[in-house]
């Protein structure tokens, strides 16, 4: 027990040098890789049913991880983006009726937020997170809490949240934590290093997420995405 303890501890350290999150898997459980290399995530093979309820936070131009989910679970999936070009790309895609996108973000309040367009003109990701540099480029685009999305689509529960959302991740979990809400499984990537984000902002998120019972089930080698189940 205590060599185990010690070898997290170094392993942690290893990964803190190289500039990653401390955190890695927590717990071993049987899981699967769902989408592209630059979009997929890994999600436990037998917890995701039809009548599983599934937000999927940020899709870009991404959707291969929701499409895959849907044809392997037959799942409903609740899709939300804020950026109009990320909404025609996804209606221009023709997806199945079982894919339901809205033109929302999400955040710690209801409201309007000031978004940063991508610097790169070909990228599409947004983010409230950016820093504003006096250029006048910055978007209002209307944002909910997660437990306002729910409440207005009728959901009690939640048992998959994926969340890549630039930046507003650790304000959406602080969030979610404080309103008691316990999606059986989090998908999500982190943006540590960008825009100011320092690593140390991603170990407390994830610690806070142990705390309610999260273990990760998978930690990919960039040190930025992560898949934790609620274990309790």
């Amino acid at each position: 027990m205590a060599n185990s303890a010690v070898h997290r501890a170094l392993s942690g350290l290893g990964r803190r040098l190289s500039g990653k999150p401390r955190q890695g898997v927590q717990s071993q459980l049987p899981s699967v890789r769902l989408g592209t290399e630059y979009g997929g995530y890994a999600v436990l093979k037998d917890r995701v049913a039809a009548d599983s309820v599934v937000y999927s936070l940020g899709i870009g131009e991404d959707i291969s991880f929701d499409l895959a989910l849907i044809e392997r679970a037959g799942c409903e999936i609740f899709a939300f983006d804020p950026t109009p070009r990320s909404i025609a790309w996804v209606r221009a895609q023709e997806p199945p009726a079982r894919f339901h996108v809205a033109e929302l973000g999400v955040a710690g309040y209801d409201g309007k937020a000031s978004f940063a367009p991508p610097r790169d003109p070909t990228h599409i990701s947004h983010s409230m997170s950016a820093p504003d540099d006096g250029s006048g480029a910055r978007l209002e685009f209307e944002v909910r809490r997660l437990s306002t999305l729910m409440k207005e689509r009728g959901h009690e529960r939640l048992d998959l949240l994926k969340m890549d959302v630039e930046g507003a991740e650790y304000d959406v979990i602080e969030d979610l934590l404080s309103q008691g809400l316990r999606p059986t499984q989090i998908l999500l990537e982190f943006h540590h290093g960008m825009h100011g984000i320092a690593v140390s902002k991603t170990e407390n998120a994830l610690a806070a997420l142990n705390a309610a019972g999260y273990l990760i089930f998978d930690a990919q080698p960039s040190g930025h995405e992560f898949s934790l189940a609620l274990s309790r």
